[in-house]
């Protein structure tokens, strides 16, 4: 039985989107965006955890199309190992985030938000793609 609420990340090399789910695991909603060049993530993340009172973070992990994984996996993976030592008591685990930005992009021009709208939300919402598609492998079961 997963605990919630669960944060998810979406980790970029400028920004970090940030989802969440509900305290009852109902619903899923985008958080924020951490600009990596303003704001230190291994500080506002335990925050974010601390004040959502999260028991489990799931971090998207970037695998190349055939599944291995390469330097950008390695990076997230790096910061997973980071951030792990900044949240004690909070579960971490790694999920595909293959193709979310993508898919994140195509329900945001869906909703008739173009190129520089998406900008300032498209890493929230691909965090919540992460999110979502690590609850319907979880929760599913």
């Amino acid at each position: 039985m997963t605990h919630h609420p669960i944060l998810a990340i979406d980790h970029g090399q400028s920004r970090i989107g940030i989802a969440a789910t509900d305290e009852f695991g109902i619903g899923s909603h985008p958080v924020e965006t951490i600009h990596i060049s303003r704001t230190d993530p291994l500080k506002r993340i335990p925050e974010i955890a601390a004040q959502r009172k999260v028991s489990l973070i799931v971090l998207g992990l970037p695998l190349r199309l055939d599944g291995s994984e390469g330097e950008a996996a390695q990076r997230v993976r790096n910061f997973g190992n980071a951030l792990a030592g900044r949240i004690p008591g909070i579960q971490l685990e790694y999920s595909d985030e293959r193709l979310t930005t993508t898919s994140a992009s195509e329900k945001l021009r869906e909703a008739g938000k173009d190129a520089r709208a998406q900008r300032d939300i498209i890493d929230q919402v691909a965090a919540l793609e992460i999110l979502n598609g690590w609850l319907e492998e979880n929760e599913s079961a």
